[in-house]
């Protein structure tokens, strides 16, 4: 009797793990799916949302924010200073500078500092007219013409000032220091010591 009941409990045990063995796979499986849902809405979440543009003229770039904090008796007080390049993408740019306790409004300021900078510069078929090099700091870049489908071959800060100024092919050198800031003036500088073969004939008061 003991072994015909021992039987029927070893076959139940057999059934319990088969029991819970499909329990568990049936776990697993909602696991999984939830697992899928969650890489699902992760990718639905993308990256970060497209910043709304602060100028009604211009396209704009920001291209350095700087974090600066103050030791106070309460803790840290941090501020921002927000560094944005303008231009239309046809001969106009300008590059302005805001400060402020956020980060949006620091941008609204360095938008609305750069508005009125915008100047006009001498682009010629998508290049600029001649080798020319300007300075701003201990920073000095080199702007070379180049021809049709070279691209702009430059680092993140001159490249911004290019392309906001409508300039598709150049090559460029950064020389000294390369601090983002003195980079743009630099940049900006060698665009107006830029002239115009019209320009050079006003000038001398010659044919060229």
């Amino acid at each position: 009797m003991a072994k015909m009941r021992g039987g029927p409990g070893a076959g139940g045990n057999n059934n319990g793990p088969a029991g819970n063995n499909r329990g568990g796979t049936g776990t697993g499986g909602s696991s999984g799916s939830e697992g899928g849902g969650d890489r699902q809405r992760r990718g639905d979440r993308g990256g970060p949302a497209a910043r709304e543009p602060r100028s009604k003229l211009y396209s704009e770039d920001v291209v350095k924010i700087n974090r600066c904090a103050k030791v106070v008796k309460g803790g840290k007080r941090f501020s921002f200073a927000a560094f944005v390049v303008l231009g239309d993408g046809k001969n106009k740019v300008g590059f302005g500078k805001g400060k402020a306790k956020e980060v949006a409004s620091s941008i609204d300021k360095a938008v609305r500092d750069g508005e009125k900078v915008v100047r006009t510069y001498p682009i010629v078929n998508g290049t600029i007219p001649h080798e020319v090099e300007g300075r701003a700091g201990a920073s000095k870049v080199r702007l070379i013409p180049a021809s049709e489908g070279t691209g702009v071959i430059a680092g993140r800060s001159v490249r911004a000032v290019l392309q906001k100024a409508g300039v598709r092919n150049v090559l460029t050198k950064a020389y000294g220091s390369h601090n983002p800031v003195n980079l743009i003036r630099a940049t900006i500088d060698a665009l107006s010591r830029l002239r115009t073969k019209e320009q050079y004939e006003q000038l001398r008061g010659v044919q060229l």
